[in-house]
């Protein structure tokens, strides 16, 4: 059994721990800076992200429990800790091909599909039920939402957030820090640092994650 250490107590949090639980690994600590200091609440330690060193040994692992990629991002520069610090959480719904790649850091929900030689990044989020097809290439920090489904030989640049049910054809590319809105249909390459949106998507704003 691994113990973990979760950054960011949040609901998305309560999601990323009953996946851990479900793998059969427990949760010991819930850190946030909302946090002044250190305390016990039932089975958890909680206080803030400074405390964390004191908390890491060699049976425990750490996942940034946020869900915007931003900030996940910073909380991970923040820290500075080694890549092995960081765990890779896999509900046990969640159907894997034994020859994709997984990045530290990274959740993969319930019944998720990742099949065939696809690539997925360091501290990626992929949400409750989406699909990742054949050779597709997802980078850090990305967030596949709920339901969506990327077809064969998909990229998905850093820091991208690809919104609910959305689908996505084969061979697209979409740029780092952009925002594909949920319910989406992306036919072509979409951009750096946009927001899109429709069926098919449209850029609608030049601009993606505010950082």
């Amino acid at each position: 059994m691994t113990s973990y250490i979760l950054i960011g107590d949040s609901g998305h949090g309560k999601v990323i721990e009953d996946c851990i639980v479900a793998s059969g690994h427990r949760v010991i600590a819930k850190l946030d800076d909302k946090y002044n200091s250190q305390f016990q609440e039932g089975p958890y330690i909680k206080g803030p992200l400074s405390i964390i060193k004191e908390l890491l040994d060699n049976q425990t692992k750490i996942i940034i429990s946020i869900g915007h990629n931003f900030i996940r991002r910073q909380v991970v520069e923040r820290l500075a800790l080694k890549e092995d610090c960081y765990g890779i959480i896999k509900h046990p719904s969640a159907v894997i091909s034994p020859s994709a790649i997984l990045g530290y850091g990274t959740v993969i929900m319930p019944n998720v599909v990742i099949n065939a030689s696809s690539k997925i990044g360091h501290h990626v989020i992929l949400n409750t039920a989406s699909i990742i097809e054949h050779d597709c290439l997802i980078k850090d920090f990305v967030h596949i939402s709920p339901g969506t489904v990327l077809t064969g030989g998909v990229e998905v640049g850093i820091g991208t957030q690809v919104g609910a049910k959305t689908s996505v054809n084969p061979l697209v590319k979409i740029g780092k820090w952009s925002i594909v809105g949920a319910g989406s249909a992306v036919i072509r390459n979409i951009p750096d640092n946009v927001t899109a949106v429709g069926i098919p998507t449209t850029v609608i704003k030049k601009e993606g994650f505010i950082k």
